[in-house]
């Protein structure tokens, strides 16, 4: 049981240009489980924007993978589903998707971008919080 889960780690970070006004922002937590090519954890979607999209909690699963070369030496692929709510004044909500896509260094620094409802983020920075953590 313990190979399954053999060089496991937590890695935190954002994606999105942090300290433009108005910017989306996605913040990860992953566990990564590189021996299993998987990725599971939570991203928080901010925005200073009031609104139904200002602040969504997606549960995320997905793949990593070992590029071999080159600048970014890791791509992962981040999926998942959260309610969203009609903008005023519709009322009710359905569940939406989210899906990111990063291009990353072994510290996870690089470039990526992140879609959900009704918003599409490209050629973004991805930035490390800190160094990768053993869990």
């Amino acid at each position: 049981m313990s190979e399954l889960l053999a060089g496991a780690y937590l890695a935190k970070g954002t994606i999105g240009n942090v300290g433009t006004p108005g910017a989306p922002i996605a913040t990860f937590s992953l566990v990564v489980v590189p021996s299993q090519h998987s990725v599971t954890g939570t991203v928080v979607i901010t925005q200073a924007v009031h609104g139904p999209d200002s602040h969504i909690v997606v549960q995320v699963k997905g793949r990593i993978y070992s590029t071999g070369f080159g600048k970014f030496t890791q791509v992962v692929s981040l999926q998942g589903q959260y309610v969203q709510s009609f903008p005023p004044p519709a009322i009710g909500s359905f569940l939406a998707d989210f899906n990111a896509h990063l291009a990353i260094d072994n510290a996870w620094n690089g470039e990526g971008g992140f879609a959900y409802y009704q918003h599409q983020i490209e050629k973004v920075p991805v930035a490390s919080a800190k160094k990768p953590e053993l869990v």
